[in-house]
């Protein structure tokens, strides 16, 4: 069974001008419990708009997203979502940041700290805990969103070009804790990235969409284990089949944008 199903989803955007924009149209996508999927195409083919609809933040014109076999007809504690922009609360702590969404929900103080304590050690951050994002660097900053993502507990992380605004090397970075963490916790993830390299070296599936509208070009199944090494012949060559999908999606939206 799969953990989140969209089912021929189609979503449109209306103008002020009254134009139609198709964003996704008959788009088909599984995703099963514990993989961690990315999801790489063209500017404007609805990467965003596909996680979106899965966070329930909108709802699809037409077709279904379901989890867990249940329709999604709104956010839950089910999801959490990790932004490109860290979106941590400046006048809060990282400790009461991490534990934002357990207050909200009513846990017991007591509780929430116990929680917030194994996250921040989770990521390393224990030193960190009484500071303002203002006095972190960016990439302690996206390992506190992270953290405030998994401590509800959601059955699906949704991430949304996470690491693009973080230098390479704090980039790379990131990316060994997010796999530590995903092996560790036995996560479930969808990640969006325009870094071809980023989606090889990440994930079990890759999902290449064309624009104009979005859709759902291929599912290239990753048979490649972690630790994966970059300097390798084997990713080398996932790395050149990704491009070249990617490639042909990016002619078709400047064909269609010159049209």
């Amino acid at each position: 069974m799969s953990l989140v199903s969209v089912q021929n989803v189609s979503h449109l955007y209306v103008g002020t001008d009254y134009a139609v924009t198709w964003a996704l149209r008959a788009v088909d996508l599984e995703l099963s419990k514990g993989t961690l999927t990315c999801i790489v195409g063209p500017s404007g083919c609805g990467k965003t708009t596909l996680l979106q609809l899965i966070a329930g933040f909108v709802e699809p014109t037409f077709g279904e997203v379901r989890l867990n076999s249940e329709p999604i007809r709104g956010p839950g504690p089910d999801r959490s979502v990790v932004f490109q922009e860290y979106a941590l609360f400046a006048w809060m702590t990282a400790r009461q940041n991490v534990e934002f969404g357990l207050r909200a929900a009513g846990m017991p103080k007591a509780e929430r700290h116990k929680r917030s304590n194994e996250l921040l050690a989770i990521m390393k951050l224990e030193a960190a805990a009484d500071k303002y994002p203002h006095e972190l660097s960016g990439g302690m900053r996206q390992r506190v969103a992270v953290a405030r993502g998994l401590a509800i507990r959601p059955a699906v992380l949704l991430m949304d070009e996470p690491f693009a605004a973080v230098d390479a090397i704090t980039r790379m970075t990131l990316q060994g804790e997010l796999l530590r963490l995903w092996r560790e916790l036995g996560l479930s993830i969808l990640f969006i990235t325009h870094n071809v390299d980023e989606a090889v070296y990440l994930s079990n599936q890759v999902v290449v969409m064309s624009a104009h509208p979005g859709t759902v070009k291929e599912i290239v199944s990753i048979d490649f284990p972690h630790p994966r090494d970059r300097g390798s012949a084997i990713f080398a060559k996932w790395y050149a089949r990704i491009s070249s999908s990617m490639d042909e999606s990016e002619r078709a939206a400047q064909e269609l944008g010159a049209a």
